[in-house]
């Protein structure tokens, strides 16, 4: 799955439609999913800084999600089918108990930006749904990736791949930081 974060809400030129764009970390591929006027405005609410007077719809369940003590752990767009997003909520239970609701993607990111909570995408998803934002970087990195197959010889590769293979894993720690056995380890 890849964690997506949302970098605005744009206009299609053609249909004059709102669209939540959604990006990846790389910021290399971006997701767009078609909504409409009242979708875009509750996912703009939650974005913006100011509170509103009276609560929104959107509000309201997030209060609703306090006071049953439920928490929207992250929402997950897992599918699209037939040119539709599919979209759940994974929400959590004071006693830890997790469980999944089935959502429109608009509405589980109009949560998600209101209760901070991460926004993920399936691969398959992301692959089949978006499009390149910086064509010229990736253009460059498959240029350089041309470049370093064409300086190396295969026998290299094989001897590389054999060092690394012989060479014992080393843990991710940085020096003087390990495994205490303390709390949160």
């Amino acid at each position: 799955m890849v964690e997506m974060r949302v970098a605005g809400i744009a206009l299609d030129a053609a249909s004059r439609s709102p669209i939540v764009l959604l990006r990846d970390p790389s910021s290399r591929r971006q997701v767009p999913i078609w909504i409409d006027q009242a979708q875009a405005q509750n996912i703009l609410a939650g974005l913006g800084p100011e509170t509103p007077p009276r609560p929104l719809s959107h509000d309201l369940m997030v209060a609703l999600l306090g006071a049953g003590a439920l928490q929207l752990e992250r929402v997950i767009i897992h599918a699209i089918e037939d040119s539709t997003f599919r979209a759940v909520l994974k929400l959590a239970r004071s006693d830890g108990k997790t469980f999944e609701l089935d959502a429109r993607p608009s509405d589980a990111i109009a949560l998600a930006v209101r209760t901070d909570s991460t926004i993920w995408m399936l691969e398959e998803v992301v692959a089949d749904a978006s499009i390149p934002v910086d064509a010229e970087a990736d253009a460059e990195d498959a240029a350089d990736f041309r470049r370093f197959l064409d300086s190396v010889s295969p026998a290299e590769l094989v001897r590389h791949r054999n060092q690394a293979q012989s060479e014992p894993e080393q843990p991710d720690t940085k020096p003087g930081e390990g495994s205490t056995g303390g709390p949160g380890n």
